[in-house]
C-alpha cells in the first residue's frame, strides 16, 4: 500500500467511523431521488440495508486488504453486498439499477471525506480508493443479481413443471400422470421423480401415463417414455401408456420405434380398466401387452 492510498484509507475510515449515520442517510436520500434505484423498497428498508453495508465497509477498510479485494475477501462486506443484490433480485429490480444503487454510495462517501479534509491531493486519492472499492462492489452486486435471478427462474420453472405434470390417484394403488404439451428431458425428469415418489409413498402397483395431450411422438419422446416405464418397473410396479391415437400410432410405426414391450391402450379409460383387472388378477397371471 503506497503513502497516498494509506492516507486516503485513513481519511475514509475516519469519515466512516465518525459519520456512519450521515453517510447512510445520504445514501438513502440519493437512492430515493432516483426511484428506480430503490426498487420499490421503503425508506426503512433502505436505511437498514445502508447501515449494514456502511458498517461492513468500515470494517473491511480498517484491515490490510488491498482495495480491489476488500469486497471479495472481507466476509461481512461480501455478504452484505450479496444480500442486497438478492433482495433486489427478488423484488424484480433491473440488474443495472442494483449495481447503480451501490455506485451512488460513492457520492455519499466522497462528501464525508470532504468534511474530513480539504486537501486536493488527499481528496483525489480518496476518490480513487472509493472508486476501486465500490466498482468491485458494483460488479459483485451485478453478478450476484444475475445468479439470483437465474436461480429464481429455475425454481419457478421447476414449480411450473411440477404443476403441469401432476400425479393423481385414479384407483386404489393405481396412479395416473396426464401429460399435456411437449415432453422434453427436463419435464421427463420431473415426471419420473414425482411418479416414483408417489409409487413409493402410496405403495402403488400400476401407473398410467396418459399422452392424449402430447401433440407429437418422435424418437426422443418415445425414448423419454421408455425411460420412465423402465424406472417404474424397477420400483416393482406395472406401467401403461394410454392415449395412443391413430396419428401417433402411425408415426411410431413409420419411425420404427419399438414399444412392443410396453403396455399400451388407446384411451385412459381402457388403461384404467386394464389396470384394475391387473390388480385383481391372481398372482402370476399376465395380460396382453397391446391387447384391448
Amino acid at each position: 500500500m503506497d503513502i497516498d492510498e494509506a492516507d486516503a484509507r485513513r481519511h475514509l475510515c475516519s469519515a466512516l467511523r465518525g459519520q456512519a449515520e450521515c453517510v447512510a442517510d445520504r445514501w438513502v436520500q440519493l437512492q430515493r431521488e432516483q426511484a428506480a434505484l430503490g426498487s420499490g423498497m421503503t425508506e426503512a428498508e433502505l436505511r437498514e440495508e445502508a447501515d449494514a453495508l456502511v458498517e461492513q465497509l468500515s470494517s473491511g477498510l480498517q484491515g490490510n486488504l488491498a482495495a480491489d479485494h476488500v469486497v471479495t475477501a472481507h466476509a461481512g462486506l461480501r455478504q452484505a453486498v450479496i444480500e442486497m443484490s438478492l433482495r433486489r433480485a427478488r423484488r424484480g429490480a433491473a440488474p443495472t439499477a442494483t449495481a447503480l444503487a451501490v455506485l451512488v454510495l460513492k457520492e455519499a462517501l466522497l462528501e464525508a471525506v470532504q468534511r474530513e479534509t480539504r486537501d486536493a491531493a488527499s481528496l483525489f486519492s480518496a476518490a480513487l480508493l472509493i472508486n476501486r472499492v465500490l466498482d468491485a462492489a458494483g460488479a459483485m452486486s451485478f453478478a450476484t443479481y444475475v445468479e439470483g435471478r437465474e436461480e429464481i427462474i429455475r425454481r419457478q420453472s421447476r414449480q411450473l413443471l411440477e404443476t403441469s405434470t401432476p400425479v393423481v390417484q385414479l384407483w386404489d394403488r393405481v396412479l395416473g400422470v396426464p401429460l399435456v404439451g411437449t415432453l422434453d428431458t427436463s419435464r421427463t425428469q420431473v415426471v419420473m421423480e414425482n411418479l416414483l415418489g408417489a409409487i413409493e409413498s402410496g405403495e402403488a402397483r400400476v401407473a398410467i401415463i396418459d399422452i392424449t395431450g402430447v401433440p407429437t411422438v418422435d424418437t426422443a419422446v418415445a425414448h423419454h417414455l421408455m425411460q420412465t416405464v423402465n424406472a417404474v418397473r424397477l420400483m416393482g410396479a406395472d406401467c401403461f401408456i394410454s392415449g395412443i391415437r391413430p396419428p401417433i400410432a402411425q408415426t411410431i410405426a413409420q419411425l420404427g420405434i419399438d414399444l412392443s414391450a410396453i403396455l399400451t391402450r388407446a384411451t385412459l379409460s381402457d388403461a384404467l380398466e386394464a389396470a384394475i383387472a391387473l390388480i385383481a388378477a391372481p398372482a402370476g397371471q399376465t395380460i396382453p401387452v397391446a391387447g384391448r
